[in-house]
């Protein structure tokens, strides 16, 4: 049985909507702290039917325990609610026939995600003569996983809403280099205006550079490859964010202007953002989503990624429905690789079986290691650290340290606790930082990861950079990795806000990549560990993944697959209104 304690944010909107309602119905005020209380974990929405079987703790336990009132009983009482309406009208909460309990404005943000997505599925007429020996030349027929990506760009090209998902290393990039290059070509000397993007400035670098590599190696004339795009943006950037306001400069009433818009990492958009951005492109827009719908969900309400890929199949490169292609074949991990059958297994939510592999010895590349006791983490985990960031603590450029970070990292569940990255931190700078404090000059000290947007200095929420050890008279300064291959200096003193990036939280690390990995599992089981977040971890490291852990609570994460309520699949693969 799931538990939900309540907080006293929920316990005041409850409060609220009953003086609103102007009665004190039991049914109304369990209903109205509920739905906040699934808002602030992810859902969308609160399903009644569920609902009916959790386990209430009030925000005051000695006010005793909180039971939900029989289901039909229920619905027909908040159907009888002036506060409660159905879709369309206006009021605080939002009760549709599947008995989904919404906020409005959740509602309001996932119907208008739904409809710009079926707004942009019908099939499109394309001269068939041209397409076809253009489509052969670049996704030549293969009788294997390769026809999926053809399978991708025949639905790129013939829809308007197409999203490509597969792990790391499936193609997603160089298939959609391709699909590009072909809209290009296909275009006949008036090149469709194509728009790139991702969720972060991390995440924005690693496609440009993908796209760059994956088009420096197609036979493209120099007419579609002077035509192919170079400059990818921040989600947030290509909508244009306006100082102070929540809203942004382009919208429905000022839509962008492009033929084609491509999105990396898509699973990291949440609702909201994603209903602002199908708002914010015209409807005659090609829209392209990449990603993985096993990852994590976004920080924020919703798993659009997943949602969207909830109905898809092979038949729906063809329907009148959202084209939806799953790459499936790593070309990164083979089939004797241990990441890439770790991550399956996860998947599956085998834990036994993932485990069993882990502590195999069979395979080079993973690892696992029995979570030290409390009196012994600390030194065992320094020992680790310090061999781990070596080659970091000797790079004698801001280049060759970033270049480093990106070899080894370590990641982490949680960012408080005896395991948690705050505390993670501290220790890795316990053992590097004291070996700068007579010679600094020249070496890195931290690196640093930006947590907040600056769009007068183009630092963004996820950006990494390095702080160098410089002499006095000079000041600290910071270099960040440009798209360009230079570093941009900052003072340390203009950054936006900040923290130590030895050690991540696994939530920090969508988009990101990087050799081997040190995941440290916390020593109890909690709310933030499931199937996703390790599933994630794991599929961060290239070559090398060693896992600190309790077999029990790895076992249980394993088998533990986070659920985020809503309505939208219903909406775009049965019809729901």
């Amino acid at each position: 049985m799931d538990v939900i304690q309540l907080s006293s944010l929920d316990h005041y909107f409850a409060d609220f909507i009953t003086r609103i309602e102007g009665t004190s119905r039991d049914g109304l005020w369990i209903a109205a702290a509920l739905v906040s209380a699934v808002s602030c974990r992810g859902s969308v929405c609160l399903d009644l039917s569920r609902a009916t079987g959790y386990g209430i703790v009030p925000f005051q336990p000695e006010s005793g325990p909180l039971q939900t009132p029989a289901l039909e009983r229920w619905r027909e009482l908040l159907a009888g609610c002036a506060t409660v309406g159905t879709p369309g009208d206006y009021t605080p909460l939002v009760l549709d026939a599947a008995g989904r309990l919404y906020l409005h404005r959740s509602w309001d943000y996932e119907r208008r995600v739904a409809e710009g997505i079926l707004a942009r599925s019908a099939l499109l007429s394309i001269d068939a003569a041209g397409f076809a020996a253009a489509l052969d030349r670049y996704f030549p027929l293969a009788g294997n996983e390769g026809d999926l990506q053809r399978e991708a760009a025949l639905a790129a090209l013939t829809r308007r809403f197409t999203v490509i998902s597969g792990g790391p290393g499936t193609g997603k990039t160089s298939t959609v280099a391709r699909i590009l290059a072909l809209l290009i070509e296909l275009a006949d000397g008036d090149p469709p205006v194509i728009l790139l993007a991702a969720p972060t400035g991390k995440a924005a670098m690693r496609l440009k550079q993908s796209l760059g590599q994956s088009a420096e190696q197609l036979p493209l004339s120099e007419s579609v490859r002077f035509a192919m795009p170079l400059e990818v943006s921040t989600v947030h950037r290509l909508l244009g964010v306006i100082p102070g306001q929540s809203g942004f400069r382009h919208d429905r009433n000022n839509q962008l202007l492009c033929d084609v818009l491509v999105v990396d990492e898509a699973s990291m958009i949440d609702l909201p953002l994603m209903a602002r951005l199908l708002e914010a492109v015209r409807t005659d827009t090609r829209i392209i989503l990449l990603g993985d719908r096993d990852q994590l969900a976004s920080v924020e309400a919703g798993a659009v990624m997943s949602d969207i890929c909830a109905g898809g199949g092979p038949d729906t490169v063809t329907g009148d429905r959202p084209a939806i292609i799953q790459l499936t074949k790593s070309y990164r991990f083979n089939d004797q690789s241990g990441i890439g059958v770790l991550s399956r297994l996860i998947n599956a939510g085998d834990g036994i079986g993932a485990l069993a592999l882990l502590t195999s010895g069979l395979h080079v590349d993973v690892c696992w290691r029995p979570l030290p006791p409390d009196g012994a983490f600390s030194e065992s985990f320094k020992l680790a650290a310090g061999k781990g960031f070596a080659a970091y603590a000797r790079a004698t450029s801001p280049a060759a340290a970033l270049e480093e970070l990106e070899r080894f990292r370590i990641l982490a569940p949680h960012r408080e606790g005896r395991q948690g990255v705050v505390t993670l931190n501290r220790l890795v700078e316990s053992v590097l930082l004291p070996l700068r404090l007579d010679s600094s000059a020249g070496f890195p000290l931290l690196p640093v990861m930006v947590t907040g947007n600056n769009y007068d200095l183009g630092l963004y929420n996820g950006d990494t950079g390095v702080v160098m050890g410089t002499r006095a008279e000079e000041g600290q300064a910071v270099f960040f990795p440009a798209p360009d291959a230079e570093l941009r200096r900052f003072s340390s003193l203009r950054l936006p806000p900040h923290e130590t990036a030895f050690v991540l939280t696994v939530h920090k690390t969508q988009g990101s990549e990087f050799d081997r990995v040190l995941l440290i599992l916390p020593d109890q089981l909690s709310d933030v560990l499931s199937r996703e977040l390790l599933y994630t971890a794991v599929t961060r490291a290239r070559t090398r993944l060693e896992i600190w852990g309790k077999e029990e609570v790895f076992c249980r994460a394993v088998e533990r697959c986070i659920e985020r309520r809503s309505g939208l699949a219903d909406r775009l693969w049965k019809g729901v209104q």
